[in-house]
């Protein structure tokens, strides 16, 4: 982890995992380390991993199987479709107000940027 950058150390290992899953170094099935092994492993509180593993579970990346551990989860990253269906309402609910495709995109991109500042 590097202690110099602004997003806390839970951050950078979910995006870490979620990085070598997008990228398949990582594949369905596959065993991670324990909370336990993985903070001994690169020096950090077995709390600031167990929440980043509790984050990608949630949003279905990974899946914990009691004490046997936790896997990469068999549809990998959901990030993409859950993105996916955020569009779709989206689109639905632009079309309800009667704000044009060019005007929504600009919103969205002006959303997205302020949001990236935060």
């Amino acid at each position: 982890m590097n202690p110099l950058v602004a997003t806390p150390p839970f951050e950078q290992v979910r995006l870490q995992i979620l990085d070598a899953v997008r990228s398949g170094r990582l594949e369905p099935g596959t065993r991670l380390p324990t909370v336990r092994g993985l903070a001994d492993n690169v020096g950090l509180a077995t709390n600031t991993v167990a929440r980043a593993y509790r984050e990608l579970e949630r949003d279905g990346v990974i899946e914990t199987r009691g004490r046997s551990g936790s896997y990469i989860a068999a549809t990998g990253d959901t990030a993409v479709r859950h993105a996916q269906l955020a569009a779709t309402a989206f689109a639905v609910r632009i079309h309800e107000l009667g704000v044009g495709p060019d005007e929504a995109l600009a919103l969205v991109t002006d959303a997205l940027r302020q949001h990236a500042r935060a």
